[in-house]
Parts: structure tokens; C-alpha cells; sequence
């Protein structure tokens, strides 16, 4: 019996997908839930496993975009499952084929090179060297349609590689161009800085870590002090807890974290649900989690849905300032940077200390400069002040030693 597999649907609102990679050719035997083949989405890529064990037919090809429940392969159900491999062919006898006289390259003349009169002429108004041009007449004579079809020469070629290579973009990352361009466009999107001595937080995490992650396994980060400040901030401007739906402006009364993350098909924005019923060991759980499903494929359209605030963390590749695009339909990102010791004043005295530059982009349709600026402070009292204003002043209760 010949089993249809169709599409299925990976998640609300999706209707279609990428073939990415077939896992296994036409002919072969797959056993059930064995992975077939990595299909795209507009949110995420994820694996299509084998419904039924048997010879596989494939009916679409990588690159093709099929609709959900679309039929894209056949698995034959009765095929038996091949015995072992079979036996390599004989080589085939290798043919000789005799071997044509080559003709031997035109011999070069004073004519080589030389531009008649008329190409000549062409070449002059066209400020072109004759020298650059490859004569097609007799003996590499330049002739005028030489001269018309030269184009000047664009500078002097190295002596590395000058290929090039055409890579389709996955709808993933087709999508994401999309999302990325909609929000310049149809959003009022500014960015206000600021600047956070982190000095407080180093204090802490080098007193504490060793015993955080002896006693949780895992490590204290600086994804949970910045996750647990925003989800205080935005208790206090809840505008920016919001978003546009029409001409209504929703608030939430619970905070979705999406955090920025790298995978092996790029960005990828997963959701820590409530953070603002999480502790630090929560937080820092669900951030190593969620990491680690983007890293190894397996994150879900679910996990990367929704979200009302967004932590973008270029600073893990080294950047000192950025301006981050707001991830739709949200109304503001935060973005943390690379942390650099840099002198500053304290208690009225020049110290060095270790800086991080923070950046909130915002749409400022519904977010007022007040109010943006009013959150990036209040981001940046809380780590600059962790104990008091994120603990509560009970250290070990809130790290749960």
C-alpha cells in the first residue's frame, strides 16, 4: 500500500512551507519517525518525520514551496526492508579514445592589436586604451564592432579569486527580510541610549556563581539580571508592555520575554513565558533551554510565538553600539553590548569601571520619548543597584542558595 504523506500544519496562521533538505532519495527504505526531510517556515525550520516504515518516493524537490497538506512523498508500506548492500557492480572496461592533433595558436603579427582607423576613432571618444581591447579581425586586427562592444576597463583585477555564487534565501530568512523592511516602514521607530556601570553586577556574579551553579547547575549569566530589570521597567511604563492592532492600542498585563538567539538557520526569537513570575535560577533555566532547542533545530513555532518585549544581545559578537530593529508586532526591543572597561566618574573621583552601552528602540506612535527614556533609566537603576532594586536586599534568598 502506497501511504500518502501530506504537509502538516506547523502552527496558526501558516499555509505553506519549504522543502530546505531531503534527508533520504527517492528509493530508499525509511523506518517510521525517522526524519525525512527539514522543511522551513516563515518562523522556523523543522524536521518531517516518516509516518510508516517502507521505500520512499519523493514528489518535490528542494527548494519547492508546498502548501499545508500537500502531498510531497509516498512511502510504499509493503516493500520489505533490503537484506544488506548489494553487491558492487564489475567496473566497466575503460574505452581509449585517440587523441586529435591540436591546432597550434595564431601566430602574433604587427597587426595584433592594432586599431583600424575607424575603431580607432571609437575607442578614442569612448576613452578607452586600444591596449585593453581583443582584436577579432585578421591577425587580431581591431575592427570598429570590437571597438563599439568594448567597455572600459574597471580597475586591475588582483590575483585572488573572482567567482561569485547564486544561494537561494530559505523563507525563513526570506521572511524575516520582509518582517525587518515592514518595520521601517510602518513603524515611527527611534532609539534613545544609555550607558550602565556593570560593576555591581561582576561584585555579584563573582561572589555567587560557584555556588548558583553548585546548587542549581546552571550558570549565573548577566540574561537574568537584564531579563528581570526590563520585566520591572516595564511594570512602570506599561506603554511599552503595548502594541498596535488597528486603531487600538493593546497592554498587557503579563510580561513575554522574547530573547534573541543564533541558530543554524539564523536568528531565532523564542519566548520566556511570565518572566515576571520567574526567579534568577528561572530565567536562567529557560534562557539556557530555549538556547539550546534553537542551536539544535529543535524549536517550535509555539515557543517563538507572541512575546510583548524583546533583549537583543549583539554584545556576544563583539559590538560596542547598535540600533535594533523592533521585532513585530511588539513596540520596542532592548539591545545590550559588548562591556568594556572605560574611565568614568564615581563619588566624584575618575575610576575605571566595566561599561555596557544599551540601546531601546521604540515605536513612537505609542511610546513618548518620556516614556522610553523613563524605561531605560529605570533598566539601568536596576543594574546598576541589583540588590536593592531586583533582590529585594535578601541575596541568597534571591539566588535560592
Amino acid at each position: 500500500m502506497a501511504l500518502e504523506m501530506k504537509v502538516p500544519s506547523p502552527g496558526e496562521s501558516i499555509t505553506e512551507v519549504e522543502i530546505a533538505q531531503w534527508l533520504v532519495e527517492s528509493g530508499d527504505y525509511v523506518e517510521k519517525d525517522q526524519a525525512i526531510a527539514e522543511v522551513d517556515s516563515d518562523k522556523a525550520t523543522l524536521e518531517l518525520p516518516a509516518e510508516a516504515s517502507g521505500i520512499i518516493t519523493l514528489k518535490a524537490e528542494e527548494g519547492d514551496a508546498v502548501a499545508v497538506g500537500e502531498v510531497v512523498c509516498l512511502i510504499d508500506t509493503d516493500a520489505a526492508k533490503p537484506a544488506g548492500e548489494a553487491e558492487a557492480a564489475a567496473p566497466a572496461p575503460v574505452e581509449t579514445k585517440e587523441e586529435k592533433p591540436v591546432a597550434p595558436a595564431p601566430t602574433a603579427t604587427y597587426a595584433t592589436g592594432t586599431a583600424s582607423p575607424a575603431a580607432k576613432k571609437v575607442l578614442a571618444e569612448k576613452d578607452i586604451n586600444p591596449a585593453q581591447v581583443q582584436g577579432t579581425g585578421k591577425d587580431g586586427r581591431i575592427t570598429k564592432s570590437d571597438a563599439i562592444n568594448a567597455k572600459p576597463a574597471m580597475g586591475t583585477p588582483g590575483l585572488g579569486s573572482r567567482g561569485e555564487s547564486r544561494k537561494k534565501l530559505s523563507m525563513l530568512r526570506r521572511k524575516v527580510a520582509e518582517r525587518l523592511v515592514s518595520v521601517k516602514n510602518e513603524t515611527a521607530m527611534l532609539t534613545t541610549f544609555n550607558e550602565v556601570d556593570m560593576q555591581p553586577i561582576f561584585d555579584l556574579r563573582k561572589e555567587y556563581k560557584e555556588a548558583f551553579k553548585a546548587r542549581h547547575g546552571i550558570g549565573l549569566g548577566f540574561m537574568s539580571f537584564f531579563t528581570l530589570a526590563c520585566v520591572r521597567a516595564l511594570k512602570m511604563y506599561p506603554a511599552v508592555n503595548s502594541m498596535i492592532d488597528g486603531k487600538e492600542m493593546i497592554s498587557y498585563d503579563f510580561q513575554d520575554i522574547s530573547i534573541a538567539v543564533s541558530g543554524p538557520k539564523g536568528l531565532m526569537v523564542p519566548v520566556i513565558r511570565n518572566a515576571e513570575n520567574l526567579s534568577f535560577r528561572g530565567v536562567e533555566s529557560e534562557v539556557k533551554r530555549l538556547a539550546l532547542r534553537a542551536r539544535d533545530g529543535q524549536i517550535t513555532v509555539d515557543e517563538m510565538t507572541g512575546g510583548t518585549f524583546t533583549i537583543t544581545n549583539g554584545g556576544v559578537f563583539g559590538s560596542m553600539l547598535s540600533t535594533p530593529i523592533i521585532n513585530p508586532p511588539q513596540s520596542a526591543i532592548l539591545g545590550m553590548h559588548n562591556i568594556v572597561e572605560r574611565p568614568i566618574v564615581r563619588d566624584g573621583q575618575i575610576v575605571v569601571a566595566p561599561i555596557m552601552y544599551v540601546a531601546l528602540s521604540y515605536d513612537h506612535r505609542i511610546i513618548d520619548g518620556k516614556e522610553s527614556v523613563g524605561f531605560l533609566v529605570a533598566v539601568k537603576e536596576a543594574l546598576e543597584n541589583p540588590v536593592e532594586l531586583l533582590m529585594d536586599g535578601a541575596i541568597t534568598k534571591a539566588l535560592e542558595l
